[in-house]
């Protein structure tokens, strides 16, 4: 197929995917399943890529959840080789069967494309999320009465495990797109799925096409949502000035106060905020969790959430890291070890980080440390098989020094 210069509306298509990446990288990913979405971002990207000679790669993720995903799959293949597209089809197979399958299938789909990307020399991947794809989120999550930061309209860019990625059909319709692929002459396929009232997606779809007589279409709900973006990015803002202020690092743990002087959603962020970081969360603790963790410190004086123990003390909140969280988190000395901590010291092959745990009575001065034993259990410590080599936060170092490579207030990034 020949991919001719883009023409009319062709032309400002093409220019909203040239702007997928403020900073693009030298070699794009592009993310297709087959749909009429992804079919048409990777053949806008393939008539950028022909007109700049900047150069593009196609994945397909095969879930392998329903008959007839692998010929879908291979129509995309046969596509990308028509139009001179390297293209590499990824089977998910390790599915156990347990948790929420679209939420297991999404992350799988993101681990093996980031993995894709690193082995192909791609440095960011598009998605062909639209505007009407923003709008059915935006009505999914008022019915599950989501805040300020559930209803912020995608972010058009963000990282994941390392990776890039751009939603850069964000501001384009679904039957713009659907237009486009009909002029050019390409095919779809259309998911059974997408008339599956089972799905809680099909039937907001079906509602919004009711709603738009009424002025509650994609392009109202789409303003609100990036009115709720704005807003979310202004308290992040304000959270990271006021986590410089009062959040303290001591040892491992973070300390602030229980009611700082500042207005309640900056307090009840920067909380959520020291919980996502010292659990390694990839997301903030819901509200009503974080309702439960204020009950509990009232009732007890300690909660555990996300993988943190929080404990308050004179009015002061301490977050600590669990043990239970980390009690199987093992790596090599010259890795990271549970997302923030790297080690200076004698390296060897022999040796392994795990968290302290019971290990804390081969420390006799583990008290001159001045942190909680709960806190020091769960910090790094070298090892050789059983015998304890290094503790270096329980006062037990030993030619030995950890330090956090990825701080709480570096994590406080505005988007």
């Amino acid at each position: 197929m020949q991919l001719i210069p883009p023409t009319g509306e062709d032309i400002r298509l093409v220019h909203w995917i040239s702007r997928a990446f403020r900073d693009p990288p030298a070699k794009i990913g592009v993310a297709v399943s087959g749909g009429g979405d992804s079919m048409a971002l990777l053949h806008l990207f393939a008539r950028w890529s022909a007109q700049t000679g900047r150069p593009i790669a196609a994945v397909t993720v095969d879930h392998g959840l329903r008959d007839g995903s692998d010929r879908e799959a291979a129509a995309v293949a046969k596509f990308c080789a028509e139009i001179g597209v390297p293209h590499e089809i990824l089977l998910w197979q390790d599915w156990d069967g347990h948790g929420n399958l679209q939420a297991v299938a999404r992350d799988a789909r993101y681990r093996l494309m980031a993995d894709w990307a690193q082995r192909n020399g791609v440095g960011g991947i598009v998605l062909g999320h639209t505007k009407d794809d923003g709008a059915e989120t935006f009505v999914m999550r008022l019915s599950r009465k989501a805040g300020v930061d559930g209803l912020a309209a995608m972010d058009t860019e963000f990282e994941r495990g390392g990776m890039r990625y751009a939603r850069p059909l964000w501001m384009v319709t679904r039957k713009q797109l659907r237009d486009y692929l009909t002029r050019n002459d390409v095919k779809w396929v259309e998911d059974p799925s997408n008339y599956d009232v089972d799905f809680e997606r099909v039937r907001v779809r079906k509602a919004l096409a009711e709603l738009e007589g009424l002025g509650l279409g994609a392009d109202a709900l789409q303003h609100s949502s990036i009115v709720m973006r704005q807003a979310r990015d202004a308290l992040e803002y304000y959270t990271a000035q006021e986590a410089r202020r009062l959040a303290v690092a001591e040892g491992a743990d973070l300390i602030m106060p229980q009611r700082p002087d500042v207005p309640d959603e900056i307090a009840r962020r920067l909380r959520a905020k020291a919980i996502q970081w010292m659990g390694h969360m990839p997301y903030p603790p819901r509200l009503t969790s974080m309702q439960h963790l204020m009950e509990g410190l009232a009732l007890e004086g300690t909660h555990t959430l996300g993988g943190a123990i929080v404990t308050l003390k004179d009015g002061q909140l301490r977050f600590m890291r669990e043990l239970n969280a980390v009690r199987t988190t093992v790596c090599k000395t010259d890795e990271i070890w549970d997302g923030r901590w790297a080690f200076d010291g004698p390296h060897a092959a022999d040796l392994q980080v795990r968290a302290l745990g019971e290990g804390i009575v081969d420390c006799p001065d583990w008290r001159d440390a001045g942190l909680p034993r709960a806190s020091l259990m769960a910090s790094p410590a070298i090892w050789r098989g059983d015998h304890l080599v290094s503790a270096p936060l329980a006062g037990y170092s030993q030619g030995w020094a950890a330090r956090i490579v990825a701080d709480f207030h570096s994590s406080l990034v505005a988007h």
